[in-house]
């Protein structure tokens, strides 16, 4: 498809009504919406040095937690030519991995730190769709929405924060001619497994004093997480978990009991399992040790016998 053909066909594909693909809906935002031209060829613009040192400060502790993830992403897709990038929740530019062969090109491509590509600047692509749709989305070259995009095939996913909103994308994007679509399925898949073992470590380094406790779902999703304290209150949940447990879908959380939502429900009560839960933590630390656990609690060992017999504590554990 020539540069003119492209531009003629988003232009009638972003004004039909009739439009119903996730594709066409993105063009006609981009052209009816954010008032953009498919035949535009300036570059992303991009933010001053300072500009991007502010806002690069600003995420430094999600930055210095997401590096060894995309170091380790881009030993794997670096070497077919592709350039590995990270952005905050507007699409700018933040980190970046690829390599001094590649560089240029994408330099003039714009798909640089600090260049801005929100849709509503670059209509649709890889990073500003994903960003606007929350989900993990491939656009291959002709389906940008801009004619000067179109050589390129990129891969993104979104990275959700411990609050529940959307924090930042993965994006991995290739310029290279013979790159398939068969192949942008397998760094698509790569793109998302790593944005999920991000989202994951960030949210555990955002609650450093709690343990951190796998929810159940059915589809096995890795950042399905929350954060319970030492009273055994849920303090934080993923945005995964949010869903899955019918949670606050965003922003403040309300803490509650992690029994209850997990469904770890018995017939003793909050004070007997919190009784009980100091009695197996004095064994623990006594080794088994009845005599001397009794002592750490302050009761005799007649009276640990018999509220072990009350709480359900075996002799086993002891």
């Amino acid at each position: 498809m020539t540069k003119r053909n492209h531009a003629d066909a988003v232009a009638t594909q972003s004004q039909s009504y009739s439009a119903t693909s996730a594709l066409a809906v993105s063009w006609r935002r981009s052209m009816v919406k954010h008032g953009l031209d498919p035949a535009d060829h300036r570059p992303p613009e991009r933010l001053s040095g300072v500009e991007l040192a502010e806002r690069q400060q600003a995420m430094a502790s999600f930055l210095h937690v997401a590096a060894p993830q995309l170091d380790q992403l881009y030993t794997v897709v670096g070497l077919s030519g592709c350039n590995v990038l990270l952005t905050d929740s507007q699409g700018v530019v933040l980190d970046q991995r690829v390599s001094e062969a590649d560089a240029e090109q994408f330099r003039n491509w714009g798909l640089w730190k600090g260049a801005d590509w929100s849709e509503a600047a670059q209509g649709t692509n890889g990073i500003g769709t994903c960003l606007v749709e929350g989900r993990q989305v491939t656009i291959h070259r002709e389906e940008h929405f801009r004619t000067r995009n179109t050589g390129m095939s990129c891969m993104d996913a979104p990275i959700w924060g411990p609050d529940g909103r959307l924090l930042a994308a993965l994006d991995v994007s290739s310029a290279r001619v013979e790159q398939t679509e068969r192949y942008n399925r397998l760094i698509s898949a790569q793109v998302a497994q790593t944005a999920k073992a991000i989202e994951a470590m960030y949210f555990r380094s955002s609650f450093p004093d709690a343990r951190i406790v796998v929810a159940p779902d059915d589809q096995g999703d890795q950042a399905v997480l929350l954060a319970v304290d030492k009273d055994d209150l849920a303090i934080g949940a993923t945005r995964a978990a949010r869903r899955v447990l019918g949670l606050e879908r965003e922003g403040a959380f309300r803490p509650r009991p992690a029994s209850d939502l997990l469904g770890r429900q018995d017939d003793l009560s909050d004070l007997d399992c919190a009784e009980r839960a100091a009695v197996v933590r004095a064994l623990a630390r006594a080794e088994g040790n009845v005599s001397k656990a009794a002592r750490t609690l302050g009761i005799g060992r007649a009276t640990l016998y018999r509220r072990m017999a009350r709480l359900r504590i075996g002799e086993n554990r002891a």
